[in-house]
């Protein structure tokens, strides 16, 4: 049986496996909901009694035909943090599916059918790609009923709702509805340019520098086992050197021996201190 094509196809639509449905300017002139609904219960119908490549055929006009509502569908979610690229194509992957699973045997309008499939798979989007950070599913399904539950409270009760209360008119746990309450910011992330108060200033002003004494207490841990394997004349020499503030001269004063000697032997305890702290099983130097 041959088919002609009234309405514009798109190519290498293999149903049955996961290709990818690319929206794309053109792919079919705007049709009329009326005519669109008509038509598609027409091919649908055809492709109920053929098989093979021509029932696939049926199916892709189907499918292209009904493009502008995925798309449509799609445009609802926009400047949530997802690009409307991207939310098209997930809804134009659940019409094919929608196409796929429907029989016409229990009506004829797809879109009875396909609407449904195509919102809740953007929303299974949103939940796994759209948290900049992620919390566990059983959180993400309870944050949307959250503020719906605490406003329906608040007008019943006359004041805000405590979490034990949300918690039973959510059927869940006091601890989710406070992890609920918790990640409702971590769908987006906020930006360090942010102005953090009405002065104006940006939000990575706020955020603390690097605290030196950090790097001066790892030195301490590392340096701390090396010193103890130094001789007592050696770590007297530089607790008089870096812990008394002596110069050299007064060193060399209050051991009897020269300045010249006091460098020399500062130089000879450095070498050891940085080999212990390099190479921890070669053996110090005499």
């Amino acid at each position: 049986m041959s088919v002609v094509s009234e309405v514009p196809t798109i190519p290498s639509v293999f149903l049955g496996h996961s290709s990818r449905v690319t929206p794309a300017e053109g792919d079919s002139p705007p049709v009329r909901s009326e005519d669109r609904k008509a038509r598609t219960a027409e091919l649908l119908a055809q492709a109920a009694r053929s098989s093979g490549p021509d029932r696939d055929a049926l199916l892709e006009q189907v499918i292209v035909l009904n493009i502008p509502v995925a798309r449509t569908l799609a445009g609802r979610y926009r400047n949530r943090g997802q690009s409307l690229e991207e939310l098209e194509q997930v809804a134009c992957m659940a019409l094919t599916r929608a196409v796929q699973g429907f029989d016409p045997e229990r009506g004829d309008d797809l879109l009875v059918f396909a609407v449904p499939t195509i919102l809740g798979e953007l929303k299974r989007h949103f939940r796994s790609a759209g948290w900049a950070v992620r919390p566990p599913r059983r959180v993400q399904e309870i944050r949307p009923r959250l503020a719906m539950a605490e406003e329906e409270l608040a007008q019943r009760l006359g004041r805000s709702p405590r979490p034990s209360e949300v918690a039973a008119e959510l059927g869940c746990s006091v601890e989710e509805v406070r992890e609920a309450v918790a990640c409702r910011d971590l769908v987006h992330a906020s930006s360090l340019d942010e102005p953090a108060s009405e002065s104006g200033s940006p939000l990575g002003d706020l955020l603390p520098q690097t605290d030196p004494g950090f790097a001066q207490s790892e030195a301490v841990a590392m340096l701390a086992p090396a010193c103890r394997s130094l001789k007592g004349r050696d770590r007297r020499i530089l607790r008089m050197r870096f812990y008394d503030q002596y110069t050299q001269q007064q060193i060399a004063d209050e051991l009897g021996v020269t300045q010249v000697q006091v460098s020399r032997l500062l130089q000879r305890i450095f070498a050891d201190l940085r080999r212990a702290v390099t190479d921890p099983q070669r053996p110090r130097a005499a």
